[in-house]
């Protein structure tokens, strides 16, 4: 009996030397011969293989023997770097076949894995992958890739209108929040900015402002919002008494 490993190519071969262990004959052996000298994946495994002697005189004998066919050699895995984009929940996924840049084996791929596969807000930027490959029998090799994750989804800007007076020095302000009206992003929202904040006399009535959100990583939208400036204030009135005096015609006026 005899073990052979397959090659690159997936194939392996024996020759009569191989199961010969010793063959002889009275009067001389003329040939031996095998019924099967090559093998692939196919046979990785036990085979049954048949070695006949014949001697001058034409006599044949044949006896049987096991050829252990094995795989060895591991699969090549070959990787490339990719890139994907945060969804509008903030989430990414990728598989082992946006990794796999054409990894093989000499008997053939089983199964292709690739840890991680999930992405999320605090993952933009480059990741680490790990690919591992198996071939049909249970050998495996790996490598690693990159995969740069990028948010490119602007922020959902959401205004709401609102009224503001003016108080006894003829002046208002406002924060930008209170011109937000829900805005919302899938890595989160880092600031929002409105054009204008402080109003004073000169404003009274409807004013168009422009709120700005910015995320995370800069993506940003605007929306508009109507500031409504009222001065709801009366005036003071402060009176003084007078003395006045009537002229020659007997008038007098203030």
């Amino acid at each position: 009996d005899v073990t052979v490993q397959l090659d690159t190519a997936g194939n392996a071969s024996i020759t009569v030397s191989d199961i010969d262990n010793g063959s002889s004959d009275n009067c001389a052996i003329a040939s031996l011969s095998l019924n099967t000298t090559s093998f692939s994946c196919a046979d990785v495994g036990a085979n049954t293989v048949t070695l006949t002697a014949v001697d001058s005189s034409g006599n044949s004998a044949s006896c049987t023997a096991t050829v252990t066919v094995e795989d060895n050699l591991a699969p090549m895995a070959i990787c490339q770097d990719v890139t994907v984009f945060l969804d509008s929940t903030g989430q990414a996924f990728i598989t082992a076949a946006d990794i796999d840049n054409g990894s093989n084996d000499n008997c053939g791929i089983d199964t292709l894995m690739v840890s991680p596969m999930y992405f999320f807000c605090a993952n933009i930027g480059a990741n680490g992958v790990v690919l591992t490959v198996t071939d049909v029998n249970g050998n495996v090799d790996t490598c690693s890739a990159t995969v740069t994750v990028l948010d490119t989804i602007a922020p959902m800007a959401i205004c709401q209108d609102i009224t503001v007076q003016l108080d006894t020095a003829g002046r208002a302000k406002l924060a930008s929040t209170d011109l937000d009206g829900g805005s919302s992003a899938n890595c989160g929202i880092v600031s929002t900015v409105a054009s204008d904040t402080t109003f004073d006399c000169s404003d009274i009535g409807v004013n168009v402002i422009t709120l700005t959100v910015t995320d995370s990583v800069g993506n940003a939208s605007s929306c508009t919002a109507n500031v409504t400036v009222e001065d709801t204030i009366a005036p003071t009135v402060v009176c003084m008494d007078v003395t006045v005096q009537l002229v020659t015609a007997g008038n007098a006026s203030i």
